[in-house]
């Protein structure tokens, strides 16, 4: 039996971007209020009957959240401009060592409507 375990969290940062419309908005230093969910897929331990216990999965997203919460973006080494794509696959990147396990990584911007998914296979 494959099961689907997921755990939510937000961030919020500050960034710039280089765009050809909204040039002159995007531009300037403005900050988003993010929402991640990263999802885990896999057989549950049959002893314990969980695929990843709780806590651990917590930790692992904590200790991402951290690098991002309350930074400005264009200096977290790793992300590049800082599109909801590329803050999908940074976190897929500092996640996937502690989460083998990992499906899917999800970043939303929920007061614009902009959402990204990345997913394995």
């Amino acid at each position: 039996m494959v099961v689907e375990l997921s755990q939510r969290f937000f961030f919020e940062a500050a960034h710039t971007l280089r765009r050809k419309v909204e040039t002159e908005s995007s531009l300037r230093i403005h900050g988003h209020t993010y929402h991640a969910e990263v999802s885990l897929r896999g057989e549950p331990d049959p002893a314990s009957g969980m695929l990843m216990d709780l806590a651990v999965f917590r930790a692992a997203l904590a200790e991402v959240r951290a690098k991002l919460d309350h930074r400005f973006l264009d200096e977290v080494e790793g992300i590049g401009p800082a599109t909801l794509e590329n803050l999908c696959h940074y976190l897929w990147r500092e996640l996937a060592p502690q989460l083998p396990q990992l499906a899917r990584v999800t970043v939303e911007r929920q007061a614009s409507g902009d959402k990204c998914t990345l997913s394995a296979c």
